[in-house]
């Protein structure tokens, strides 16, 4: 039989794929590969979170005499030490911080930084320099590393429809899942193999069969996703948002004993040239309280301590207010990291240094991709060399 023809008659008629064994290894994972798995969260906060009115440096007078109608008032801000405290509105943080479940990076980015959404937000999905074009995410390459247990699409996560760069490797990729048991329908549909059909003509042998494998690897995936996750239903109530509801599909990922290391979630509007107090106040509000029952269903459920949580925006803001009660686009920003096993709680660093600017913005002291480089080496177990490309020191946060 001709190799297109097998693969032609590899597409039943009940509208799902019939898997020859030898392409389909999934069903031969043990379900002792996951214990003791640790699991990466990253949260994306698109649209560049404006970091000075998230970790408020109430104590520097820089701050209001270049903020005069959007500083938060100090006695408005949960303090946590004698500089520096929270947005009110993330007062659901508070216990998860005074827990030692929270670490704050400050002045997180980047030499050279770029000021636009989307070339920003590639550098830091990819992990390049700022003069470096990557067509594969840092995620994706940590996927197409030697790592034991990222054979299968669904090692990475992300709760969506499609894929973020961060995820696809260059001979891997994670897989997007918004809700599993539509993803499982949609596979059972007669369309699924019917799009192949419709094509024909146009694919070569090499185009068909890599069309054929993502659709065996998509199918299979589906079930495994479905099957494994309904078997945990969530133990605590979560808030009512769409960037809650991701996260409870994560715990669910998580507390039912899914293969997977890597889960990304996104939660965007944070591009806050005018009107930011408002609207960047309700953002953080969704984030600390969708995130603080996250965390506390991990910590009820005893996988707190093999659980990091990573959140970053794509740059922070500049430091002086604009003339529409906003902020426009800067630069460092600071990072937050969460789990049951940080080796340093609080704050991590100095606070900003407002007296010290770039041309208006901030000057970062942490280069992000040593935050991926202590992921990599002392969470993943992979050097970051492999996937950064080039060897960054270790902070000790972990």
């Amino acid at each position: 039989m001709k190799r297109r023809e097998f693969l032609k008659n590899s597409i039943l008629a009940s509208g799902s794929i019939l898997v020859p064994a030898f392409l389909k290894p999934f069903e031969a994972y043990s379900e002792e590969q996951s214990q003791g798995l640790k699991n990466l969260v990253v949260i994306q906060l698109s649209g560049g979170n404006d970091g000075l009115n998230t970790v408020v440096p109430y104590g520097l007078d820089g701050y209001y005499q270049m903020r005069k109608s959007i500083a938060l008032a100090p006695r408005d801000v949960i303090r946590l030490d004698d500089l520096q405290g929270l947005n009110p509105n993330m007062e659901a943080l508070r216990e998860i911080y005074d827990q030692g479940w929270m670490t704050i990076l400050n002045s997180v980015g980047y030499p050279n930084p770029d000021r636009s959404h989307f070339r920003s937000m590639d550098i830091w999905q990819t992990a390049s320099k700022a003069d470096e074009y990557l067509t594969s995410g840092w995620l994706g390459r940590y996927l197409d590393s030697n790592c034991q247990v990222c054979r299968e699409p669904w090692s990475a996560i992300e709760v969506d429809d499609s894929l973020s760069l961060a995820l696809k490797g260059k001979s891997k990729k994670g897989i997007a899942v918004r809700e599993p048991a539509k993803l499982l329908n949609n596979t059972r549909e007669p369309f699924f193999s019917e799009v192949t059909r419709a094509h024909d003509e146009h694919l070569n042998e090499d185009n068909l069969g890599y069309l054929y494998k993502t659709m065996i690897e998509t199918s299979s995936s589906a079930a495994y996703i479905q099957q494994t996750s309904r078997t945990y239903q969530n133990k605590v109530s979560y808030p009512q948002t769409a960037f809650a509801n991701q996260l409870k599909l994560v715990s669910r990922f998580i507390n039912s004993g899914l293969n997977t290391r890597v889960y990304y979630v996104s939660l965007s509007g944070f591009d806050t040239h005018t009107g930011q107090v408002e609207q960047q106040g309700r953002l953080l509000r969704q984030y600390s309280e969708g995130l603080s029952t996250f965390l506390k269903e991990l910590k009820l459920t005893g996988k707190l301590d093999d659980t990091l949580v990573l959140t970053f925006s794509e740059f922070g803001r500049r430091v002086e207010q604009n003339g529409s009660n906003g902020t426009d686009h800067g630069t460092a920003n600071n990072l937050f990291v969460f789990g049951g096993s940080l080796k340093k709680q609080g704050i991590f660093n100095d606070v900003p240094d407002l007296t010290d600017l770039d041309n208006g913005d901030l000057k970062y002291k942490i280069d992000f991709r040593s935050v991926y480089a202590t992921v990599l080496d002392k969470w993943l177990g992979v050097s970051n060399r492999v996937v950064l490309n080039r060897n960054f020191s270790n902070l000790d946060f972990l």
